[in-house]
């Protein structure tokens, strides 16, 4: 470890892990980005971690997560462990009632849905949120003394309070936010960190009031008198201007970003051109979708680059650019120690090595409304054959929208739904086209698809970063695949 006064990305000793100290903390070279629904899982973030870079966990519809391996019988038992480890019994003993099956479900019989997110959560919906967040960091850092974060998504605002009191329960030592403008984050964790009530504003459509989501920490008993650790909080960003918004004072300022830029997998800012959409349907981005990495710098709080920085090449330009490092996600996702099913992993592999492989930035198919960027890959909702023929239903509703209907009534859509339901709710019917039940398929992603009961078993679809020179340079060294300990090694020069 080197010890320096200001964060220059800069170490006199070869192959340092985390090469600058500042009052926040040490601060990691790599950062392995928190992918998809568990495809950063907990295996990874240990793996990444006791490597010597930041393993990232994904807090991403975890309780769902949960719900699902519980379901699936918990084979090593892991899932149970770290629930032993909870500190509020009966809720543990509440979640494993109701979805623990010893051996397993069949695997022609639906999994037991966890509670939707909604303004005004059930009591024990809150619960499971907090145990679910306690349980993927708590085994990310079992055994070892490495760092662990976990990344939630802006977006899914209303799981965030509980999620991130679940994560501080198992010592979280980084916590990462994006797709959004997280600028209550700070407050919150500084309240949760003292065990107090927090408060997040919830952007509803349509709103003649202001809506607020109240999460109260004393639904877990047996800690308010228990000391918790500040985790080192992380805005991931696209812009300069964000960057200069979240620093003007203390009450929203971050301890460092992640700026990403148009190449990263998941969701992309929009366009900020005049021509959003190129003439192949596809986002168009373009030198005004860079940030400026100067005014990032003249925040004076470290930062990362991410999206088109996975070699080490690209993390030595991004020191000599003033970064403290990067963070890189594909060639993580693609590692076997991640929560990709086999056959996904394999197949797209296989598409890197001949060159055959095409990433899609889709401005339409996110329930978001933000770009998503996937992977055309057979079997998958890639194809518009197999997405044509997928009934919509919307059972997780994590990326629902609120919306204020006629005499302050809340109403929760997304445009991934049914059309008419969609439309019953307010919506425009229009708005429907093309859009992605991305909550199912990630779920599919990782090998934990839904069954209906007509025998239907739900597509994945995978997302990647459109850079892959770090995933080809991998290949000619592992042609059979690499873990996430060689990637991380990799990029740090090992």
């Amino acid at each position: 470890m080197s010890v320096i006064s200001r964060c220059t990305g800069q170490s006199v000793f070869p192959r340092i892990y985390y090469p600058c100290m500042t009052s926040v903390g040490p601060f990691p070279t790599v950062i392995q980005g928190g992918m998809g629904i568990a495809v950063s899982s907990w295996k990874m973030a240990q793996t990444v971690s006791r490597a010597g870079a930041l393993g990232v966990v994904s807090g991403t519809a975890i309780d769902a997560v949960i719900a699902r391996r519980l379901q699936d019988g918990d084979s090593d038992g892991s899932i149970r462990r770290a629930i032993s480890h909870f500190p509020d019994t009966d809720i543990a003993a509440e979640a494993l009632r109701f979805y623990f099956i010893d051996g397993g479900k069949s695997a022609h019989a639906p999994y037991l849905l966890a509670p939707k997110l909604t303004l005004k959560p059930g009591v024990f919906a809150s619960q499971f949120l907090v145990l679910a967040n306690f349980v993927e960091v708590w085994l990310a850092k079992e055994g070892h003394s490495g760092l662990v974060g976990v990344n939630f998504l802006e977006k899914i605002q209303m799981a965030t309070p509980a999620s991130i009191y679940g994560a501080l329960l198992a010592d979280v030592d980084y916590i990462l936010i994006g797709a959004g403008i997280p600028s209550e984050i700070p407050r919150i964790i500084r309240d949760l960190v003292d065990h107090k009530k927090a408060r997040i504003s919830i952007t509803v459509e349509h709103a003649t009031e202001k809506y607020f989501l109240d999460f109260d920490p004393s639904i877990v008993k047996g800690v308010k008198n228990s000391p918790l650790n500040k985790p080192i909080f992380l805005a991931i960003i696209s812009s300069h201007a964000l960057a200069a918004y979240l620093n003007r004072d203390e009450e929203v300022r971050p301890d460092g970003f992640v700026v990403e830029g148009s190449s990263a997998g998941g969701h992309n800012a929009p366009p900020r051109g005049n021509t959003p959409v190129g003439a192949d349907g596809q986002s168009q981005f373009s030198t005004k979708d860079d940030a400026d990495i100067e005014k990032v710098k003249a925040t004076g709080l470290p930062f990362w680059l991410a999206g088109g920085y996975a070699t080490p090449k690209k993390v030595q330009q991004a020191q000599e650019l003033g970064a403290v490092g990067v963070q890189a996600g594909s060639i993580f996702a693609l590692s076997t120690d991640s929560g990709l099913t086999e056959e996904l992993r394999l197949q797209t592999l296989a598409r890197i090595a001949n060159h055959s492989l095409r990433i899609i930035t889709d401005p339409h198919g996110s329930p978001t409304s933000f770009p998503f960027k996937y992977a055309e890959i057979d079997g998958t909702i890639s194809d518009a054959s197999i997405f044509e023929s997928r009934i919509k239903l919307c059972d997780l509703g994590f990326l629902r929208t609120v919306v204020e209907r006629e005499n302050h009534k809340i109403a929760y859509r997304c445009s991934g739904e049914p059309d008419k339901t969609f439309k019953f709710k307010g919506g425009d019917q229009d708005d429907t086209q093309g859009k992605k039940c991305l909550c199912n398929a990630l779920m599919s992603n990782i090998g934990m698809p839904q069954v209906r009961v007509s025998g239907y078993e739900e597509p994945a679809l995978l997302t990647l970063g459109s850079d892959l020179e770090g995933e080809e340079e991998l290949l000619i060294q592992y042609p059979a695949g690499w873990s996430a300990s060689q990637a991380a090694s990799y990029l740090l020069g090992s």
